[in-house]
């Protein structure tokens, strides 16, 4: 029923840019909290930025500066433009939505986009 897939992934030098894409079905986006995780093989997956409702941003320490969250309610997506990519942001890249009931029952997940960046 509801179901986020991401797209945009792929190889790139660093140095170099991305743009990923999330687009929700069967559900209401506007009501959704949206955000960007990412896990690299063996590590812990880590929260890489977020996006309210409201559109209030956050971003890990290690992506400030080079990366954007951003959404667009008219198209049921969201976006994280990717600048400045570095090998260590390597990783599984996984769409991530909260709904208003707050908890993991109304949680959802992409089914993930790879991003390599390497010479």
């Amino acid at each position: 029923q509801v179901q986020l897939v991401e797209s945009g992934g792929g190889l790139e030098q660093p140095g170099g840019s991305l743009r990923l894409s999330c687009t929700a079905s069967g559900i209401t986006f506007s009501l959704l909290a949206m955000a960007w995780y990412r896990q690299a093989p063996g590590k812990q997956r880590e929260l890489v930025a977020a996006i309210t409702r409201s559109g209030t941003t956050n971003y890990a320490d290690s992506v400030k500066g080079r990366f954007t969250i951003s959404r667009d309610n008219a198209k049921n997506t969201v976006y994280l433009q990717m600048n400045s990519l570095k090998a260590d942001d390597t990783a599984v890249y996984y769409c991530n939505a909260q709904g208003p009931l707050l908890g993991n029952s109304d949680m959802y997940w992409g089914q993930g986009t790879q991003v390599t960046v390497s010479s």
